[in-house]
């Protein structure tokens, strides 16, 4: 009997065994990767918790890396902008009177050479003289200062033109003009039909004249802005100004009066070469509507005959 209940309750769980084995297999079957690892993950609620717990302070975390780190960008664009080396073209405008013009154009030319200047543009009478000087930017001030020293000042101006966004900009465009130049250069070396080698070299040359004009504006501000600007204009002794002389006075009457004269021939030709015609035309235009044609008059009286006419 006892031999009996132990074969019984052994059958029972080998039963129950292979129903559980069953029922696990056909699950895990039923499940497909991720739909498996959710279902895994879905059984242990405190591990997910955890988890997820530490991805969102992991989150958190990077957020604020990420805020902190664009922050100091922004700083570091900032402190870029304001150590900018500021691209700057200054000029002058100065007006003295010398008592000696002679004995100042010397003074002019050695303060030139010994500042390393130029004169640009030169305009000379007996009376006054007229620069445009270019002086080293770094040596500008010493350059005025030693210049007040010719002669009297009677006024003086100075003014300063930032350039400096203009200038980075030119700069900027010729460095990307030149790397596209590069790119393009690569292409005509991969270019198989005429076609292609034809469109290549035609925006080769384009850049290059590109790249040309942008240098030249680049240059060319450059220079203004590596060399400062004076424009010096000097008077001699007062009572040296210029004052018409009674033989000047007459010469001027003479050509005055000879411009009258020229004046009378011109129109007296244009009268001639243009009112004659215009009179003729005029003539004939009245012999023919008013004269012995009459085409007015004929007009008027075959009018006035039919509109007696209609009367009756």
């Amino acid at each position: 009997m006892k031999a009996n209940i132990i074969l019984i309750t052994f059958i029972t769980v080998v039963i129950i065994s292979g129903c559980s084995r069953g029922y696990n297999e056909n699950q895990l079957n039923a499940y497909n990767g991720g739909a498996l690892a959710s279902a895994v993950f879905s059984a242990a609620d405190g591990f997910n918790d955890s988890s997820a717990q530490m991805m969102r302070t992991k989150e958190s975390s990077e957020s604020m890396d990420v805020n902190l780190y664009g922050q100091d960008n922004e700083s570091s664009e900032f402190a870029a902008i304001n150590e900018i080396e500021r691209k700057l073209i200054k000029r002058a405008n100065v007006r003295m009177r010398v008592d000696n013009l002679e004995t100042a154009d010397l003074s002019v030319a050695g303060l030139l050479k010994k500042y390393n200047g130029y004169t640009a543009f030169t305009e000379t009478d007996e009376y006054s003289r007229y620069y445009t000087l270019r002086i080293p930017v770094n040596l500008y001030d010493i350059f005025l200062s030693e210049l007040n020293g010719i002669g009297r000042l009677i006024r003086s101006s100075e003014n300063t033109e930032d350039v400096t966004n203009r200038y980075y900009d030119l700069e900027g465009q010729l460095e990307s003009k030149r790397e596209l130049l590069k790119t393009f250069q690569s292409y005509l070396e991969r270019a198989r039909t005429m076609e292609e080698i034809l469109a290549v070299e035609y925006r080769i040359a384009d850049l290059q004249r590109e790249i040309e004009f942008t240098g030249t504006q680049l240059r060319n501000l450059s220079n203004r802005i590596d060399y400062a600007t004076i424009d010096l204009y000097l008077q001699g002794p007062a009572g040296t100004n210029r004052e018409e002389s009674f033989g000047d006075q007459i010469k001027n009457l003479f050509d005055r009066f000879n411009g009258f004269l020229s004046s009378v021939a011109i129109f007296l030709l244009g009268l001639i070469i243009y009112g004659i015609p215009v009179l003729l035309i005029l003539i004939l235009l009245v012999w023919i509507l008013f004269g012995r044609i009459g085409l007015i008059k004929k007009l008027w009286k075959f009018i006035m005959v039919k509109t007696t006419k209609d009367q009756s």
